[in-house]
């Protein structure tokens, strides 16, 4: 497909995680400056500043509340930005929190790569954990067409599935250290990208899985987010490019304008068009035509 692309400044605080709000706008986290940025499909502009601002914000999603909740990496906090700006935050003591979904349960879960722990958090601020394998470093969490949560276990070399009520079933996937990082639900399967082994992957809610390798394994696909039209879109980390990939694993691979961009979050914007966040200090669009 033919693809044209934009990039908006969005500052020079390292765009990392992005979302789309229920305002119509993009939102991203701003690791360097410890802010929460929001971008107009226009390119305009306002960041909020978050306090302290040296928790690393890092993941972002639209809560089950309309508002936009993320994570602090190094703060161990959890936070809420309502549309107006406010913010709120749950502390997670030594948990590094690091991907973040609404859960099936209506509930806010997330994972702790410090403490190998998946948690529920209420709006009301309600906290419960459960365990993970012991050195997994779970990544990124969304929740699947079966109804459970399904997360990368970055250290382990697996996916993992969680219910509602804590129970946890491992997947070890067939690749030494492909190191997944990113997850999607789709149709039927779940779409995880493995930034070790530089391949996507598809897991059924049965647990198998089909591996599809990039052109190199040094891409570094990060995220990925699924594609309305059919198939799904992924960062490349390694490669300054953007991917997509179709359900049988046909690949396509678009490069950003500048290849040191270190493309990291993906959203499908309230535009139709896929939007992701560039360390360099931007968002891109990118349009399909």
């Amino acid at each position: 497909m033919t693809v044209s692309i934009v990039e908006f400044p969005a500052g020079d605080e390292g765009p990392y995680g992005i979302a789309t709000g229920a305002d119509g706008a993009l939102w991203f986290t701003q690791v360097r400056s410890g802010s929460i940025g929001r971008m107009t499909t226009g390119g305009d502009v306002i960041s909020y500043p978050l306090d302290p601002p040296t928790g690393q914000p890092t993941v972002i999603t639209t809560g089950p509340d309309d508002a936009l909740w993320f994570t602090e990496f190094a703060g161990h906090r959890v936070g809420r930005i309502a549309l107006d700006g406010t913010v709120s935050t749950f502390a997670v003591p030594e948990a590094g929190p690091y991907g973040i979904t609404t859960g099936p349960d209506g509930a806010v879960w997330f994972t702790q790569m410090n403490t190998d722990r998946i948690a529920r958090l209420e709006p009301g601020g309600e906290l419960t954990e459960f365990p993970l394998p012991d050195g997994s470093y779970p990544a990124a969490i969304t929740t699947g067409p079966d109804g459970a949560l399904w997360c990368c276990l970055n250290q382990a070399n697996a996916i993992a599935r969680i219910t509602t009520d804590g129970d946890v079933t491992v997947h070890t996937l067939p690749t030494e250290s492909a190191a997944p990082v990113g997850i999607m639900s789709g149709r039927d399967a779940l779409w995880f990208v493995e930034i070790g082994a530089g391949q996507v992957g598809r897991i059924t809610p049965d647990g198998e899985i089909t591996e599809f390798p990039l052109p190199e394994r040094a891409a570094r696909p990060h995220a990925i987010v699924a594609d309305p039209r059919g198939g799904y879109w992924f960062t490349e980390w390694g490669a300054g490019r953007v991917g997509h990939v179709d359900e049988d694993g046909s690949m396509e691979h678009h490069a950003l304008p500048r290849p040191s961009s270190e493309p990291h979050g993906i959203t499908v914007g309230p535009d139709g068009a896929v939007w992701v966040a560039l360390e360099i200090g931007a968002l891109a669009r990118l349009s399909p035509r």
